[in-house]
């Protein structure tokens, strides 16, 4: 579960495990986990197999549990950030210098997420996160600040996220999430992708496995980062071509050769970036029953418009008219195909994804060109439309109406 940052928004974030073949059922194979080095900012000692090794290797605050009950004014229902499969998050307050609890509006905000006994996750959950947020260190991956082990209590200190979730900007309706602009759209979308790319490419690289909107955090600024590691997996090493585990993760992100074997990959993480990417560009959700039969499933739906400069603006938000040209928006969604090839090892790694990203965002000045040309090209339909109004008008002025026609409907219209 991500770390939602308003207490007037709970998000709704639903972990699924799937058997091969179908979903919300445990799955049969057997779940492995390498034990090798990670890499962060600095040097890391190999990644340690007990519970004990991996809290004192964290860097991590151990906190007691009623320094985080003080924190959070005793766990007060109106300072819950959001809910999940984990338990609930609430928002808190501590010194900057200590750590120790302060008074609301004084120190730094925190975001405290408690562990629910009866909840879908659970410890093993709880040590993963520690296990590589205490070691990793990466301006696109939410800070850990520290975490609590006491008796039965399992919770996790982070730091507070002040835009809350990209989920919550892309698909709730309010005052308080304003659709985001395409440049703010893309700038997210640069900063998620470097999180994941900085994680593959770590001594031994983690795939992240539960990569979606919900999980990607904002900052006042919108920068990106990642959140909620506990799903994440060390990745194959030596000759190994893959992990197996049991198929964990959030439905519709999944990529399908994860789903038919139980094989895992850092390309099933760039299959989840594509389905991501469509998200964001369509400000659709990768799965939707309320929608229209036949796009129900937004990645089977939105393939054949992804490739033609005059079909793509279908799958575009209509929020961001005006805001990109179709050429710039036609390359980010290719980025997006690329990434959803059915073939895992046909689809790019996160640094080549990133690597193109970045050449977009940097081509500003040809973009506001695009847009010019789009809007002269505009312009110039829409006088072409008018002056062959008035030329009709004047035809049919001179020469007696036989009779009136209906027009074609839009449905038979030529694209």
């Amino acid at each position: 579960m991500g770390i939602c940052l308003s207490n007037e928004i709970k998000a709704e974030t639903i972990i699924y495990t799937f058997r091969v073949g179908s979903r919300n059922v445990s799955g049969n194979g057997s779940e492995t986990s390498n034990s090798n080095s990670k890499m962060s900012s600095g040097s890391v000692p190999p990644t340690p197999r007990s519970e004990g090794e991996i809290l004192q290797s964290s860097n991590l605050r151990s906190f007691t549990f009623s320094e985080l009950r003080a924190a959070t004014r005793n766990f007060r229902p109106d300072s819950v950030l959001g809910e999940g499969g984990f338990g609930s998050v609430f928002k808190g307050w501590v010194d900057v210098q200590t750590l120790l609890a302060s008074k609301p509006g004084a120190g730094i905000v925190i975001a405290v997420k408690k562990l629910n006994q009866e909840g879908l996750q659970g410890h093993r959950e709880w040590l993963a996160e520690i296990n590589y947020l205490g070691q990793l260190r990466h301006p696109n991956l939410v800070r850990l600040i520290g975490y609590c082990l006491e008796d039965d209590h399992r919770l996790l200190v982070y730091e507070f996220m002040s835009k809350g979730s990209m989920e919550n900007h892309l698909f709730r309706r309010g005052s308080y999430f304003e659709p985001l602009s395409w440049s703010l759209r893309m700038k997210v979308t640069v900063g998620a992708a470097r999180g994941l790319a900085f994680l593959h490419n770590a001594e031994t690289s983690v795939i992240y496995r539960d990569f979606k909107t919900a999980n990607i955090l904002l900052d006042s600024n919108y920068n990106a980062k990642l959140s909620d590691f506990g799903l994440a997996r060390d990745g194959p090493t030596g000759d190994k071509s893959h992990v197996s585990t049991r198929v964990m993760g959030t439905y519709g992100y999944a990529a399908p050769e994860y789903l038919s074997t139980g094989h895992l990959t850092a390309k099933s993480d760039v299959y989840s970036f594509g389905v991501v990417l469509l998200e964001i560009l369509s400000g659709k959700k990768a799965i939707d029953k309320n929608r229209p039969i036949g796009e129900h499933n937004l990645v089977e739906w939105s393939r054949p418009y992804l490739t033609s400069k005059r079909r793509v603006f279908r799958v575009l938000d209509p929020r961001l008219e005006g805001q990109y040209s179709l050429t710039h928006a036609l390359k980010v969604a290719n980025i997006a195909l690329k990434c959803l090839i059915m073939d895992p090892k046909s689809r790019p790694t996160m640094d080549e994804v990133v690597t193109a990203l970045e050449q977009l965002q940097g081509s500003k000045d040809n973009v506001k060109n695009d847009i010019n040309k789009d809007r002269q090209l505009n312009r110039l339909s829409s006088q072409s439309s008018g002056e062959l109004n008035k030329s009709c008008r004047s035809s049919s002025e001179e020469t007696p109406r036989v009779a009136n026609y209906p027009r074609p409907s839009a449905s038979l219209r030529s694209i």
